[in-house]
């Protein structure tokens, strides 16, 4: 099937998995990609340029650095004068700091008529230029009038303008006089240059690819609307997860034949255009889908050379619903109903009859001859003209404005040959606000990449590790959102060590709670799990849980048909009179006092919950994985290939403290559909909890650490690990199976967990900062409660902002970055160069993993944000979850693929800054060996940064190769402690220094 991959790669909401959007085109470079893909699919590349020249005035973006931006990209050519006037580079520049006006026929003949555009110079020409012109055009006019130049009677422009000025007293002109006369001068060379030369950009011939298209411009209905109110919701009910009380007729026969089954008997509706739609299906209910879409073709006329990008368009024209059929087709695993295979090529055989049918209608109604629908396109083409170039008048009016800004003078512009503005015209209109925009975004970037680099070569020689055992470690996932509760752990507790790697822990599964139905995958999308872990109740409870387990149930039907009487007509109408009053009450409590109600809901909740003494079903004694549940978990080999792998990509493989925590993490709120998008990434949308309670039991197993020493790796005896779950919506950190902590730990173990909650609580201050309805002048304690309210607000649509700060990426030893307040923006992977050689398998096997899962979160969010209602799925506020698969637009649309605004719109679209400790050899052998990962840097995805391991000097990745990083390093700002740098601003902060989150030296 043609096109699939250019369709949507979102999976159902509730296992949310961000990825680039615009994976279609990575073989292409970034700036080409998302221009290419802006013209696919009718979105924007890059931020607006007023948003830019925000940025410009606000100081994210510096003049200097724009200029040094500007020079690279035009290279060798940049200080080319065009026509003799200015140079590539000051006419570049000055269309990217000046916005000019460039409207159409009618607006510009209202603003010449009504404005001053012709008596006053622009406000932002500079008093030089501006004396300039008037001083040079005055002294010409001066000498023809003197006779001193008889030349001078052979420029036509000059005539024409003083016939229409009054220069019998010329002498006695003011300024103002002055400067109209130049104006009108500048204006008239501008009108009779242009007009020398064709439109350099006239535009293309109209080429429909779909009939739809050739339709709606010659009637202005759009057919895709009639056929969508049939097509969404018959989706809708076939992909369907449990919400529907009725299933679709056939539906167990796949789309195609539940469609025609459904509407095989004129029950498509009364619409005037479903006239003899019975037909067309019977007609088409002999055939297969293959034989239907032969047959659909046909009759549309579309031939062969014509065929893949008309599917593509097909596709295309409902990318959300027909992505998201694709995707649960490839990856049944990630839904509770999954389709059959063959399913997309299904829905184009029900496209296609329904667009015949539609199309069929619409042209009879509305086009004044009868055509058929193979000839449909070319007739229209045929009957209706081309789109109109820009006039003459508007391409003057462009260079008319540049002209002033860079003190041209109308002489000067006179003497031009034909080719001259040719040339002219040529290169400002090719330099447009596409140009302009990917100008600036560079730029953008730039001042960012600057002062992340300066930031690390500052503390380039920073390599204290402490030598005495730790107080105690914890892990993390490399998430962003840990960055911040890191630092605060090792600011409580000086003594401590923190690490960070994929939040899954190398532990691939599908994974089902003690209180849940199916299994989930819990592990990076690109990866399918082939071991199965279930959590079971502890036997001394069996009992116990069976009771609960009852009480579930008979609480769920209770609810289902509950939910499924308040929809009926009799029931519906006996419980809103009887029942309906009551709902009010919780409903008006959850508003009030959100946080409140989440404390009593618990508490209620522990009584049907399942106990909490649980066990994972980890190891496995038979030869195969299977979902059966003897066959679930790993052989003791498996185990003890997981615990290596994930401690020699953290290098933590000497000096164990006695305690060694692994926090999954996961995020929990109400109302919110993109829930799982807050969860983690490596866990494929999922919660990372099960993963660290998972590795945590297989490195306290005896067996393991036997294996671990044969193999080089000695874990002392009084070391114990203990897994977390660190929930980044309200910052509550739970542990797991306490009970198995020691007699001998219980001291340390309640001095460490009081670290871990002080440092979240810390970490929930420092995060309602950035929420405006979060009072800067709250405690800690206050903002800690502030969070758990947030979360459980149904009428909140912020409830975390996700990874809306993402921008850096750093792989290497925390040492490096140990102290720095990095204000939320780095993911933070471990890595020691140190423990190995000029080989690198760990490193690799690490961005194996971080490149592909990182630059997919950072990617969704550039785009989403770019172009929220395009890229993304827009604002929240309209939106209605479907058949729990993904979101719509009101009661019917195409299913919103992306983030929504309210996640993104803090966030900074730049592409992810990879700073890598290890050599440019290294770096550069992975890249050779990792197709994907040679991919996203050559062709610029990501940006890479290597800092040397030994040395700490830093090169950057350009144009093949890695090329010392040379910038004038700004000294970082100090502050004893994160509060005292991030408290009283709600804004994104400039890197400074920590000092209590410095390790200390032995």
């Amino acid at each position: 099937m043609h096109a699939t991959h250019l369709l949507p790669a979102q999976g159902p909401i509730n296992v949310f998995i961000h990825h680039n959007t615009l994976h279609a085109f990575e073989d292409r470079d970034f700036d080409s990609a998302v221009q290419h893909g802006a013209s696919v699919f009718g979105c924007e590349a890059y931020l607006p340029e007023a948003r830019f020249r925000d940025e410009l005035a606000r100081g994210r973006i510096r003049i200097n650095e724009l200029r040094q931006v500007l020079l690279d990209d035009l290279g060798a050519q940049a200080n080319d004068k065009l026509a003799g006037l200015s140079s590539r580079h000051s006419i570049h520049e000055a269309l990217l700091l000046h916005p000019l006006l460039l409207g159409d026929k009618q607006e510009l003949s209202w603003f010449m008529a009504e404005s001053e555009g012709l008596v006053r110079m622009r406000a932002d020409v500079s008093d030089v230029q501006k004396r300039h012109l008037i001083t040079e055009t005055r002294q010409l006019v001066m000498r023809r009038l003197r006779g001193q130049n008889p030349g001078l009677e052979s420029k036509p422009w000059l005539g024409a303008v003083m016939a229409d000025f009054n220069v019998d007293n010329i002498e006695q002109w003011s300024e103002t006089q002055w400067e109209a006369f130049t104006l009108h001068s500048l204006w008239e060379v501008c009108q009779r240059g242009v007009a020398q030369v064709s439109d350099t950009k006239t535009n293309k011939p109209l080429n429909f690819q779909r009939h739809r298209d050739a339709l709606l411009y010659a009637t202005g209905i759009d057919t895709d609307l009639l056929l969508n109110s049939v097509l969404i919701p018959f989706c809708s009910a076939f992909l369907d997860q449990g919400v529907a009380h009725w299933h679709l007729p056939a539906d167990e026969q796949g789309l195609y034949k539940a469609f025609l089954a459904l509407y095989g008997k004129d029950s498509i509706g009364a619409a005037w255009w479903a006239h003899g739609f019975a037909s067309l299906t019977h007609q088409h209910s002999a055939l297969s889908p293959l034989e239907s879409i032969a047959a659909s073709l046909q009759t549309l006329g579309v031939k062969d050379s014509e065929l893949p990008a008309f599917l593509n368009e097909t596709l295309l024209a409902l990318r959300g619903w027909a992505g998201m059929l694709w995707h649960v087709e490839q990856r049944p695993d990630r839904v509770h109903h999954a389709p059959a295979p063959g399913t997309l090529v299904e829905y184009v055989a029900v496209r296609l009859l329904l667009e015949q049918q539609v199309l069929n209608a619409v042209a009879k109604r509305h086009l004044p001859t009868t055509t058929p629908l193979a000839a449909l396109r070319t007739n229209i083409l045929s009957d209706f003209p081309t789109t109109e170039p820009k006039t003459c008048q508007q391409r003057a009016f462009y260079l008319f404005q540049l002209a002033q800004l860079l003190g041209w003078l109308p002489e000067q512009l006179a003497s031009l040959t034909m080719l001259d503005w040719q040339n002219l015209l040529t290169e400002i209109l090719n330099f447009d606000s596409l140009q302009r925009r990917r100008i600036f975004h560079m730029a953008y970037e730039y001042r960012f990449r600057a002062q992340t680099l300066d930031a690390l070569a500052s503390r380039k020689n920073v390599h204290v590790k402490p030598k005495n055992r730790p107080q105690f470690q914890a892990v993390f996932c490399i998430d962003e959102r840990e960055e911040s509760i890191r630092r605060h752990i090792e600011e409580v507790a000086p003594h401590a060590e923190t690490f960070g790697a994929a939040g899954f822990f190398g532990v691939v599964m599908y994974y089902r709670g003690a209180a849940a139905a199916d299994f989930v995958p819990l592990c990076p999308v690109v990866v399918m799990p082939q071991h199965w872990v279930s959590e079971v109740v502890d036997t001394s409870l069996q009992s116990e849980e069976q009771r609960r387990k009852g009480l579930r149930r008979k609480l769920g039907m209770t609810l289902q048909n509950y939910h499924g009487g308040s929809r009926r007509i009799v029931s519906g109408a006996f419980i809103a009179a009887t029942v309906g009053l009551l709902t009010t009450i919780p409903l008006v409590l959850q508003v009030l006092y959100p946080r409140l109600t989440a404390l009593w809901n618990s508490f209620l909740n522990q009584f049907i919950a399942p106990p909490p003494k649980t066990r994972l079903k980890l190891e496995r004694t038979s030869s195969t994985p299977s979902q059966q549940e003897h066959d679930h978990g790993y052989t003791l080999a498996e185990m003890l290939n997981i615990g290596e792998r994930i401690l020699r990509d953290l290098g933590l493989t000497a000096n164990f403290a006695r305690l060694i925590f692994f926090n999954g993490h996961g995020s929990t709120s109400m109302n919110n559909p993109h829930e799982s998008a807050h969860d983690c990434g490596a866990c494929g949308g999922g919660v990372g909890g099960p993963n660290a309670r998972a590795v945590a039991h297989i490195l306290n197993d005896q067996r393991v650490r036997s294996g671990l020493l044969e193999r080089g790796i000695t874990i002392p005896a009084d070391t114990h690990f203990v897994g977390c779950l660190h929930n980044t919506a309200n910052d509550n950190i739970t542990f797991y199976d306490t009970d198995q902590v020691p007699a001998s730990h219980q001291a340390e173990y309640a001095s460490a967990q009081a670290a871990l909650l002080e440092a979240a609580q810390r970490n929930a201050h420092e995060r309602a900062r950035r929420f405006n309805s979060a009072p800067l002048s709250l405690n800690q304690l206050g903002a800690k409660r502030h969070m758990e309210g947030r979360v459980q607000d149904i009428s909140q649509v912020r409830p975390e902002w996700g990874h809306a700060t993402n921008a850096i990426c750093i792989v290497g030893r925390r040492q490096r970055t140990r102290g720095l307040f990095l204000d939320r923006r780095s993911f933070l992977v471990s890595y020691d160069p140190t423990q190995e050689g000029t080989e690198t398998p760990i490193l690799a096997r690490i961005l194996g993993a971080a490149m592909p899962v990182c630059s997919g979160i950072n990617l969704e969010y550039y785009f989403s944000h770019v172009d929220s209602p395009g890229w993304g799925c827009g604002s929240k506020l309209p939106h209605n979850i479907t058949g729990l698969i993904g979101v719509m637009d009101g009661a019917m649309s195409d299913l919103r693929t992306g983030l929504p605004w309210q996640m993104v719109e803090i966030h900074e679209p730049v592409r992810l800054l990879f700073v890598i400790e290890t050599t440019s050899a290294a770096m550069l052998a992975i890249m050779a060996q990792n197709a994907a990962i040679n991919t996203m840097v050559r062709n610029n995805w990501v940006q890479v940064a290597l800092q040397h391991p030994t040395t700490g000097e830093l090169s950057i990745f350009k144009g093949s190769d890695f090329v010392p990083y040379e910038h004038d390093v700004e000294p970082l700002p100090v502050a004893a402690n994160s509060l005292d740098w991030y408290g009283g601003w709600r804004e994104r902060l400039e890197f400074a220094e920590i000092t209590a989150a410095q390790a200390p030296v032995a």
